[in-house]
Order: C-alpha cells, then structure tokens, then sequence
C-alpha cells in the first residue's frame, strides 16, 4: 500500500508582485523574534538636553539671586518669589532645584569653590624662581590669569554674594580654600628660623591680602583689565611699605621668627 503524504497548508504570502512567496512562508514561520536594541544614542541625546537644561536653569537663578541682592541690598531680603519673577521661572521649578534662599546661597558658593580649586592648585605650584622671573619681566604669576578670568564670568553674582548686602562668609570661605591649597607647598624650602608661628600668620596675613585684592575687585565693577590685576596681585606679595615710600627696610626674617619661637617657649 501507498502511504500519502499529507501537507499542512499554509497561510498564502504575498510578494510585491501580488505572487505567492514560498520562502517568505518559510522565514516568516521559523525564524524567532529579535528584539529591538535600545536606542542609546537617543538616551544619550536626551541626558545631555536635559542637563543643559539644568545648567541653565541654575545660572538664571544664580543671576537671579545678584540682582535681588544689588536691589534690596541685603541677602536677608531676598525672597523666592523676587528671584523667580527675575528669572522668570515658576516657584515649583525653584523648589525643584533648591530648598530655599540660603540653599541657593549655599550650592552656588561650593560649586564655585569646587570649581576654583584647580586655578589655585596651578598657582600654588608655581615656584620662587618662576615667581622672581615673572616679577621681573612684570608679568603675572602662571595661572593668575586665567584664575582672574574665570571669577570675572562669574563676576555679576560674584560680587552680588562678596559685596555689603552679600554673604559675609564667603570671603572667609574664599580665604580657607586657599589655605588648604598652599599651606603645604609654602613650607616648603622655607628658612629653618621662622618656625611655624610666623608662617601660620603671615599665611594668615598674605592670604588675607590677596583674596582682599580680588574681593575689591569684583565689588568695584571690575574695572581694571584682568592682565593688569593680575600682575599688580603678583607683585603686591613682594612689596615692603617702605618701597612705596623709597624707603628701603631691611629686617631680619629669621631673627623674628627664632625670637618668636623663643617666646613661644617660655
């Protein structure tokens, strides 16, 4: 006996041309189901928008937070609705972002510092010799400006925050992040008579000095070109009183710091 073989039909594809495709059948039944890869490029794209969004949302508050201050000339005054209707966004954005008013202080202050840091490790690692070669070609320590060009583009909430009405800590936060930059290599090579009373005051003074010679700058309008502050900045850290005078006065450094330890021990 003849056994017959019995084919399953098959639901009729049809080619462009409207003929039946058996291969097409074929494929269509057996093969599995790719899944789709994940557009990563498209994520990517959506990350970046939406963290240039971000950048830009806090600059408008930042800039915001200036204004409020120059106008009611005190950060105390300030409210969320004020620094809103300047940078015109809504309230839930601001909440969205910050807690309140001294939150916004708070970031933008230690986003600024962060991001300073670098300029001040650069300079701090300038040595005398590079420093006595500037001086005496009158040009600015390496790194002074370009330091002094990044705080003059942050310069409107800069000052807003250095100023009167501003925020009285943050010099004095300004002050302690240089400290923690230079401490350490301005020990350095140091005369074995000043002892470490002298250095922590006159770190305490010279830094004092400078970041005193960068807050009038900010806060008077930034008037002086930033080649010229600068290099002013630079030479001011080898002035003596007497120079301005043309009065040479020579003293003894070490002789100081030996009598200061020598006191200290008493």
């Amino acid at each position: 006996m003849r056994t017959r073989t019995v084919c399953k039909s098959t639901p009729a594809v049809l080619d462009a041309a409207g003929a039946l495709d058996a291969s097409t059948v074929s494929v269509a039944s057996t093969a599995p189901t790719v899944p789709t890869a994940p557009d990563v490029s498209s994520r990517s794209t959506r990350t970046v928008s939406i963290d240039r969004r971000i950048v830009r949302t806090r600059r408008a508050l930042r800039d915001a937070l200036a204004t409020e201050i120059e106008k009611t000339g005190d950060l105390s005054q300030v409210t969320v609705t004020a620094v809103c209707n300047s940078a015109q966004i809504t309230r839930r954005t601001f909440y969205s972002h910050f807690k309140d008013i001294p939150d916004l202080v708070r970031v933008t202050e230690e986003d600024t510092l962060e991001s300073l840091r670098p300029y001040i490790v650069r300079i701090a690692a300038t040595n005398l010799e590079e420093l006595q070669d500037a001086i005496s070609h009158l040009q600015p320590c390496p790194g002074a400006v370009e330091a002094l060009e990044f705080l003059k583009e942050r310069g409107k909430y800069m000052s807003a925050l250095l100023g009167n009405g501003g925020d009285p800590g943050f010099t004095h936060r300004i002050e302690l992040l240089v400290r923690d930059v230079v401490q350490d290599r301005a020990a350095k090579g140091i005369n074995e008579y000043v002892g470490e009373a002298l250095l922590d005051y006159y770190l305490t003074y010279a830094i004092s000095a400078e970041v005193g010679v960068l807050v009038r700058w900010l806060t008077c309008g930034m008037q002086e070109d930033v080649e010229i502050v600068s290099r002013m900045m630079t030479a001011l850290m080898f002035v003596r009183p007497g120079d301005l005078y043309n009065r040479q006065m020579n003293f003894n450094v070490g002789a100081l710091g030996a009598a200061i330890a020598f006191y200290e021990g008493e």
